[in-house]
């Protein structure tokens, strides 16, 4: 069984996904892996560059703030660079989770739903957080401006819409408890699986 875990830049995902991890159960990061994918796949580099139209990977590395500059401001490139990558990262995780024997396994994505990885998966949760909280989180975190982070916001799908297409909704505000929200899940999970 698979759990899909999304939410908005700064909602707390991979916080939630370190409890499901001490629960034993392994995390696949799509984001992780698309950061490996585009510094890694040579086919995924030379598309990258195409798309660019310009060399990005200057140092042999992918210059991601070249990239973040070009695919946040143009959504017919983030749609092209998404189509490339997007591929892989599913190829890898329907690899890594036949190697994995626990009774389910997790992918967290920031745009589950945009990617089309939630077909992969067969339960949903998504973190949230109110935007002011993920905007201090996040500048404080990736050294990012305001501006920065809400243009990100805006090229993610809003929370509303993330949580009605949801399974589960685990709000991870400065005031809440998300812990026992992530036993009651895990429990779910394997009562279904037992059931």
């Amino acid at each position: 069984m698979k759990l899909g875990i999304t939410g908005g830049i700064g909602s707390g995902k991979t916080s939630v996904c370190r409890v499901f991890n001490i629960l034993g159960i392994p995390v696949f990061s799509a984001d992780i892996e698309a950061k490996k994918i585009m510094n890694s796949d040579d086919s995924v580099i030379r598309g990258i560059n195409e798309i660019a139209g310009r060399n990005l990977y200057p140092d042999g590395k992918l210059d991601r703030m070249q990239l973040a500059s070009l695919i946040f401001n143009n959504s017919d490139t983030l749609r092209k660079v998404n189509s490339l990558v997007h591929p892989v990262v599913f190829e890898n995780f329907i690899q890594w989770t036949e190697l994995q024997n626990t009774p389910y396994v997790i992918m967290e994505a920031a745009i589950l739903f945009e990617s089309g990885a939630s077909n992969l998966v067969d339960r949903i949760a998504t973190v949230y957080a109110p935007v002011e909280e993920r905007i201090t989180r996040v500048t404080r975190r990736n050294l990012l401006t305001r501006e920065q982070v809400l243009e990100r916001i805006k090229n993610q799908m809003d929370d509303e819409t993330r949580m009605k297409m949801s399974d589960y909704v685990i709000n991870n505000s400065e005031n809440e408890m998300i812990i026992p929200v992530i036993l009651k899940i895990h429990e779910d999970l394997l009562n279904h699986l037992n059931s």
